[in-house]
């Protein structure tokens, strides 16, 4: 077992913004030593638009009014990388991790990021890696998980988005990533499953192999939290 730990997080399904207030507030925490751990949230997002600080006016072919016309909210945010989709489905994972207790190094900790996803898919019987020039993760030449993150000094917010069940036609409303032609897939179409089998645990087990993955990828030990910072306020 390893000495260190990282607290895991599961928030269920939730709007963007309160979970954006909580990474935020989560790393305000990490940098004042008031929170000593590691952590993982794990959501899945209501749909949403988001566009980070590299998304080009060609990445976004509807206008924001269609775009919420069509039940999506729109989010501009400090994370690194063009525009995605976040939908019902899709295991958005947000590490708030201190680099200076791992290494301070971003391009190193994006490529822990798709490390841990490719282990991840790999217990799930997908074979997974990497698309030179690009960052996220592939299988089949499909782009199955796309990262972005925000370092504050060297405590990281924003993730990693792995398609589980994901809608794949919602990704039409946008150039995903800015990438022109890419395909995007998920857990589901690639394992082909039979409907009883893809209702049965398939989200489950997908978390589950992320989860061991960041614990194998950061050396660290997984713990679900029973800290109520890491949760969503009620209304």
């Amino acid at each position: 077992m390893n000495d260190r730990s990282f607290q895991v997080a599961e928030l269920g399904r939730q709007p963007y913004l309160p979970v954006l207030a909580l990474q935020r507030a989560l790393v305000r925490a990490r940098i004042a030593g008031d929170l000593s751990d590691d952590v993982l949230l794990l959501v899945e997002h209501e749909p949403v638009v988001t566009l980070g600080r590299s998304t080009k006016d060609t990445s976004l072919p509807l206008p924001r009014t269609a775009l919420e016309a069509r039940g999506f909210t729109v989010e501009e945010v400090e994370r690194g990388g063009d525009v995605t989709v976040h939908a019902p489905g899709q295991l958005v994972g947000y590490p708030i991790f201190d680099l200076k207790e791992h290494r301070q190094d971003l391009h190193w900790y994006l490529r822990q990021i798709e490390e841990s996803l490719i282990r991840a898919l790999g217990a799930l019987q997908i074979t997974a890696g990497r698309n030179p020039g690009y960052t996220g993760v592939w299988a089949g030449g499909r782009k199955i998980a796309s990262i972005g993150v925000h370092v504050k000094q060297w405590v990281t917010l924003h993730g990693f988005a792995l398609n589980v069940t994901t809608d794949l036609s919602l990704f039409d409303v946008v150039v995903p990533c800015g990438i022109h032609g890419v395909v995007m897939t998920s857990v589901e179409r690639e394992l082909n499953l039979p409907a009883e089998e893809r209702a049965d645990g398939l989200w489950g087990r997908s978390r589950d192999a992320v989860v061991v993955a960041f614990g194998d990828v950061f050396s660290r030990t997984p713990i679900m939290s029973l800290d109520p910072r890491l949760t969503i306020p009620g209304p």
